[in-house]
C-alpha cells in the first residue's frame, strides 16, 4: 500500500501536515487543490490493509449521521489507492489533551457540557441504530479553545467511529485478530479500559456499551483518573455534586443495570443540574435535544425556544432578555425589567 506525503493529492485537496497518526494509518489536514476554493478538510488514510475496511465501516457509519457534535464525513473511498475518507476538520485538539491538562479533573460545569454535548451525539447515531463501540477521551475533539469562558456545547464532537457496529451487527475481528502487535496492541489497550465487560469479553456491544464508556469518560473529566473498582467521582474528589455519583455509577454498572438510552441519561443530567441550582436545561420540542435555558433557539435543529425574540430598540438587533446593553450597538436594553 502506497504511503502519503505532503503535497500528494487526495480526490479534491492536497495534504498538507500529518495531524495524526496510530495503527490504523494516518489523518492528514488538506487543503483544496484550488487556491480559491478556501476550504480545509481532515483526511484519514490507512496504512495497513487490514484497516481499509474498519475505514469502510467507519465511513458507511457515519455517512448517514447529520449532527452538529459528531465529525461531519463528506467524501470516502475505500477502493482508491490510497484508500480514504475525508471528514470535516476540526481546529482544536482532543478531549484526552483537555484531561492531560487537568489531573485533578475539570471543571464541573465544562465537564457536565462536554459529557452531554457527548450524550446528544450518542442519541443521534443510536436513533439510527449505529454503536460507536469506541467512546473514549481521544475520541472526542474540542473545537476551537477548550478553556475558553463562552464554551459551548456545539465545540464537542464525536469521531473515529472505525469499531462502529451497525444494526446489531457486531464486528468482534478486532477482539480476535493475532495481527494486533506493537502500535496496534498500545492503540486497542487504550481502548479497552472504556469498554463495557460485555464488549470486551464477548464482543457484543449495544447503545448500553455506549454508556458504560461515556460513563467511564465522565469520571475521569471530574476526577482526572480512569474509574478503579467501586470508587464513586466524589470519593476522589471530595465536594463533586450527588447526581453525577449517581449517574457515573447507573453507566458504571451490568448492562440490565444501565440507563437504557442517552435520551434517559440525558433527561436524568437535566434534572440534577436543575436541583443543585447550576445553569437550568431544558428539552428541545422539536428535537429533544437538551438545551441551555437562556437560549432562544436550539442549537440541534434550530427550533424556537421562547414566544418571542427580544430586539433593541435602537438597532433592532436581536439580543438576549437577561442583557443589559445591546451587543450590537450598546444601548441599554432593560429599564426596570424590561427590554426597551
Amino acid at each position: 500500500m502506497r504511503l502519503p506525503k505532503t503535497e500528494d493529492r487526495i480526490a479534491n485537496y492536497l495534504l498538507d501536515t500529518l495531524i495524526g497518526t496510530g495503527s490504523f494509518g494516518q489523518v492528514w489536514k488538506a487543503r483544496h487543490f484550488l487556491p480559491a476554493v478556501k476550504q480545509t478538510v481532515a483526511i484519514k488514510i490507512p496504512t495497513d490493509p487490514q484497516y481499509v475496511r474498519q475505514l469502510q465501516r467507519e465511513g458507511l457509519a457515519t455517512f448517514g449521521l447529520n449532527h452538529p457534535n459528531i465529525v461531519r464525513p463528506l467524501d470516502l473511498d475505500p477502493y482508491a489507492d490510497p484508500p480514504y475518507l475525508i471528514m470535516e476538520y476540526v481546529a482544536g485538539g482532543s478531549l484526552r489533551a483537555v484531561i492531560d491538562r487537568h489531573p485533578s479533573g475539570l471543571q464541573i460545569e465544562r465537564a457536565v457540557t462536554i459529557f452531554r454535548a457527548m450524550l446528544e451525539a450518542l442519541r443521534a447515531a443510536h436513533a439510527l441504530e449505529v454503536v460507536h463501540g469506541d467512546v473514549k477521551p481521544a475520541n472526542v475533539l474540542i473545537a476551537g479553545d477548550a478553556e475558553g469562558t463562552d464554551f459551548t456545547a456545539g465545540q464537542v464532537k464525536l469521531t473515529d467511529f472505525g469499531l462502529a457496529r451497525v444494526r446489531g451487527n457486531v464486528l468482534a475481528s478486532v477482539m480476535q485478530s493475532a495481527t494486533l502487535e506493537g502500535e496496534a496492541q498500545k492503540r486497542f489497550g487504550g481502548t479497552l479500559a472504556y469498554m463495557a465487560p460485555e464488549q470486551r469479553d464477548a464482543g457484543t456491544a449495544d447503545q448500553r456499551s455506549d454508556l458504560y464508556s461515556a460513563g467511564v469518560v465522565l469520571f475521569e473529566m471530574l476526577t482526572g483518573v480512569r474509574p478503579q473498582g467501586g470508587d464513586l467521582p466524589s470519593q476522589v474528589r471530595p465536594g463533586l455534586p450527588a447526581y453525577l455519583d449517581e449517574i457515573f455509577r447507573s453507566c458504571y454498572t451490568s448492562p440490565e443495570r444501565r440507563y437504557e438510552s442517552a435520551q434517559q441519561l440525558l433527561t436524568e443530567l437535566a434534572r440534577g443540574t436543575r436541583a443543585t441550582g447550576r445553569q437550568a436545561q431544558t428539552a428541545c420540542p422539536r428535537c429533544g435535544g437538551i438545551v441551555e435555558a437562556p437560549d432562544q433557539f436550539c442549537i440541534y435543529c434550530g427550533q424556537q425556544l421562547v414566544d418571542e425574540i427580544p430586539r433593541c430598540s435602537a438597532c433592532q438587533g436581536y439580543v438576549r432578555s437577561q442583557d443589559g446593553y445591546c451587543i450590537f450597538c450598546g444601548a441599554q436594553l432593560y429599564h426596570g425589567s424590561k427590554v426597551t
